[in-house]
């Protein structure tokens, strides 16, 4: 049921608000539940597990979740993953006021693990919902890459809300604000939004519909771009489960000062994520040398990460991780779906997810190790040497490559 009748450009950019207070939540959410965790454990480790339990699911869902996409419809899909979301962050904010030592950790941790699930459904369809949204092909990727700064504007917005939350009221409200976040793009899907359906490619029942089929049937140059940023995510990709750990050493231990490191990853962020909306086209018909070009820029952040020779430097290299790690995760994100066909764009999605959130997954619960056994710098100069290394190869081997995108919508 439409309650009002918006035109094809109001709705997308209700869908581009909706969803950027959502992840506004979101981050606040995740900045609070950070910080609970260092306070209250003082391990990187744990850290690093909250990250994975918010990550590595998607090695095992991404792929039934691109399938189910494809097959029963990524309006339908959208909305059970909204509400199972809605579902997963309560979960978590009824953690600070009922339970508190291990039990209130270990409840922390599954309400992110649950959210990671259900975040895995969401994204795969959202972005094939995105191609029933846009009126033309050529929309598409410019449409994408919006995405992509609206949810680094959140990024950018929700830490400082959290760590002000944490500050002033405690960490029940972070929370809480995390779980209400998500009302607003269900009620927008259920009431406002009336995209046309009809358009939208399904796969038929059978070995067609599979990621396996999908995976075989995107190409060698979609697969080397998914191969690619796997690579890289498994060096690099570790910022976001450690942040608090990061700010520690970079400011302090107050929650204002991890929403500001987190503000300053997220400003490079949406700096990153603006530049690849303005050369979409351009960059998207050049995979290798985009995505190497943005990991260089994170390796070469990550040796200055290593250096520590003060505050203000520290948080220039945040700044550059974060414009680096979004043009990355972006690109892939943008280059794989304007690159495939409609029918198999969920599975795509779920390729994407799989490559640089189970990347990210790994590498931060390998940084976390090595930051127990040596230090930070140590870990930064190990993952952005590697990276370096790793970028200039493929850009090298591969950087001539063309992608020609699919004009399908």
């Amino acid at each position: 049921m439409t309650l009002l009748q918006l035109r094809p450009e109001q709705q997308r950019r209700l869908f581009l608000v909706a969803s950027g207070v959502s992840t506004a939540g979101s981050f606040a959410g995740i900045t609070a539940k950070g910080w609970i965790l260092m306070d209250g454990t003082a391990q990187p480790f744990v850290l690093a597990l909250n990250f994975a339990a918010l990550s590595l699911p998607t090695l095992l869902v991404s792929g039934p979740a691109g399938v189910r996409t494809d097959r029963v419809g990524c309006e339908r899909v959208l909305v059970q993953s909204q509400w199972a979301l809605l579902a997963a962050a309560t979960l978590g904010a009824l953690a600070i006021p009922l339970l508190d030592g291990l039990p209130q950790v270990l409840l922390l941790l599954g309400s992110t693990l649950l959210v990671g699930i259900a975040g895995a459904y969401e994204l795969t369809a959202r972005n094939k919902y995105c191609s029933i949204l846009v009126e033309e092909p050529e929309q598409l990727g410019s449409y994408l890459t919006s995405f992509s700064v609206v949810f680094n504007v959140g990024k950018l917005v929700g830490p400082p809300i959290g760590g002000w939350l944490l500050a002033m009221t405690g960490p029940a409200w972070a929370l809480g604000i995390d779980a209400a976040s998500y009302l607003l793009p269900i009620a927008s899907v259920l009431f406002l939004l009336n995209p046309d359906s009809s358009r939208e490619q399904r796969s038929a029942p059978g070995q067609t519909a599979s990621l396996v089929s999908a995976w075989r049937g995107c190409g060698s140059t979609l697969q080397g771009v998914l191969s690619f940023t796997a690579v890289l995510c498994l060096v690099g990709f570790f910022h976001p489960g450690l942040a608090p750990l990061i700010a520690d050493r970079v400011l302090g231990s107050d929650p204002r000062d991890l929403g500001l490191f987190t503000s300053v990853l997220a400003a490079g962020s949406i700096t990153g994520g603006i530049v690849l909306q303005k050369n979409s086209s351009r960059f998207s018909r050049r995979p290798f040398l985009t995505l190497g070009g943005f990991g260089l820029i994170t390796a070469i952040a990550q040796l200055g990460m290593a250096m520590t020779p003060g505050v203000g430097f520290s948080l220039s290299m945040a700044f550059l991780i974060g414009a680096g790690t979004a043009g990355l995760l972006s690109s892939c994100n943008l280059i794989t779906q304007i690159g495939s066909e409609q029918v198999m764009r969920g599975r795509m999605a779920g390729l994407s997810q799989i490559a640089f959130l189970g990347g990210g997954g790994i590498s931060g619960l390998v940084v976390a190790l090595l930051v127990m056994v040596k230090d930070l710098s140590t870990a930064f100069a190990l993952s952005g040497g590697l990276s370096v290394a790793i970028a200039l190869i493929w850009m090298r081997r591969r950087g001539n490559r063309v992608l020609e995108p699919i004009r399908s919508a």
